[in-house]
Parts: C-alpha cells; structure tokens; sequence
C-alpha cells in the first residue's frame, strides 16, 4: 500500500469518526432508556435541549420545544397503553407555547400515572408539560419557572402596567395594540393552566397557581427551586433515581475549544472514609 492509499484510508476513518461516536452513543441511550423502562415498567421519553454549535461555522444554534417536538411526543403516548406509566425527562429552557401545550394536554390525558423528570433545568414551556404530570421529581439543585406569556422579548404582564400606569395620550397607538394583545395573551395563558391543573388541586388553589405563574408576578427567567415548588403546592420530590443522570450523561454539551468546567468525574472521598 503507498503512502497515498495509506492518506487516504486515514483521511476517512477521520471523517467517519464523528458519525460512529454519535452512532455509538445513541446505542447507549437506547439501551439506558430500555433499562429505565423495565426497572419502573414506564414507557420513557426525553424532551432535551442543549446547545449544538456547527462544527464548521463555529457558531452556536439554541433548541426549544417546537412543534415538531410536539408531534413526537404525542406519537410516543398514542403509541402507550393507556395502562402503562409515562415517564418523561425534560431537560429544555422552554419554547413555543401552542407545541408545549400540545405536550401537557396529552400527557394530563394520558389515563395511567405520569412523572415528569427535571434533572437540572425545564423553564417556561418545560414547567407548562410538568404541571400536567402527576408527579414532579426534581434534583435538589433543579429548577422549574414562570409560564407568563412573552411578546416577543417583552413580558406581557410589563406591556399591561404601561398602559395602566401611563396616561393614554401619552401612549402610542402601537403600544395600545400590544396591551390589547398582551391582556388577551394574560387571560389565555391563565385559562389554559387552570384547565391543566384542574382536577388536581382544589378550586382556590387551581386559581392561586394560576395566578402566581402566569401573570408576570416573577421575570420570565426566575429559578423556581424544588423548596420553593413544595412551598407553592407543587406535587415535587427529589427522589431522582441515578439512572435518570446516568442517561443526561450520554447527552453532553458540544465541546468548545477550551472547556469552561474542568474536573476529575469520580468520586471524592475523604481519607480513610470506607468504600
């Protein structure tokens, strides 16, 4: 073989080797996802969002919940035996609100228990889908968030107050049509949680939680914390079970040319401490 066959063959096993790394690792989450299911006899299925930057521009690219996610997820409980729990793992900074209620309303539908998974993170359109489970298992460091409609980057509870407090000629007519927009957008939002937390809780507290987290009281960004869940009413435990981190593990955020967060992944014990 000469040296140019030799250049060659390596030129593309380098080419294939991100291909097979990502095959690799989707056989490892396939398998975990097997596990999971068969230790809790649930049907999983993960909602994940990171991150992904492209390799040759360099620049990153953010998912959220879309309708495309909208459309898996309820194909994966129309494909569930109205029997068999649903475990789903979120794990996303939010997105559309039509796709994330699309989500909530099938999974409350779903007749078997539901639990929604938060290991670290699942805001906006993430706590919209795990108010609709029955359950809610956090990580003691996870955290949940507001579900205030957003018009565009403006909260809609903000663009409310300027009407109200601003004298009306001092307004502008294009200021108006977003108050308008934003107090229908206020009232939606509150309804459709009323009906996603109904049956649930009582009456009174339907309508409180309603209130607290979907009318602006927090910026739209606020760290709901499992504590602070448990103290709203929420029905949140932090008993996450390891494989549930195990299979976050085979999601890793792309790398970029220098890691940000450096450390040893095993465990550290004191000195003498028994195994």
């Amino acid at each position: 073989m000469s040296g140019f066959d030799i250049f060659w063959l390596f030129f593309i096993l380098i080419s294939l080797q991100p291909l097979l790394r990502q095959r690799f690792l989707e056989a490892a989450r396939q398998r975990m996802i097997e596990k999971i299911e068969k230790l809790r006899g649930s049907r999983v299925i993960l909602l994940v969002h990171r991150q992904e930057t492209m390799s040759f521009l360099g620049f990153p690219i953010m998912r959220f919940i879309d309708v495309n996610d909208s459309e898996q997820v309820i194909r994966a409980i129309h494909l569930t035996d109205e029997d068999v729990p649903i475990d789903i793992i979120l794990h996303t900074p939010g997105g559309l609100v039509l796709a994330a209620l699309q989500i909530a309303k099938a999974l409350k539908r779903h007749k078997a228990k539901t639990t929604a998974f938060i290991p670290h993170y699942a805001m906006s359109g993430g706590t919209l889908i795990a108010l609709a489970a029955d359950e809610i298992i956090m990580d003691e460091h996870a955290v949940l968030g507001p579900v205030d409609p957003q018009l565009g980057q403006q909260p809609a509870a903000s663009i409310v107050k300027v009407k109200k407090e601003k004298p009306i000629d001092k307004i502008s007519d294009q200021t108006l049509i977003m108050a308008d927009i934003a107090e229908k957008a206020l009232n939606q939002m509150k309804n459709q949680l009323k009906d996603l937390l109904s049956g649930r809780y009582p009456e009174d507290k339907v309508e409180e939680l309603a209130e607290i987290l979907s009318q602006g009281r927090w910026t739209h960004d606020y760290p709901i914390t499992c504590e602070e869940a448990k103290k709203l009413g929420l029905p949140v435990s932090t008993d996450m079970p390891v494989e549930i981190y195990q299979l976050m593990n085979l999601f890793p955020q792309p790398l970029k040319q220098q890691p940000s967060v450096i450390y040893e992944p095993t465990p550290r014990r004191l000195e003498g401490e028994n195994k």
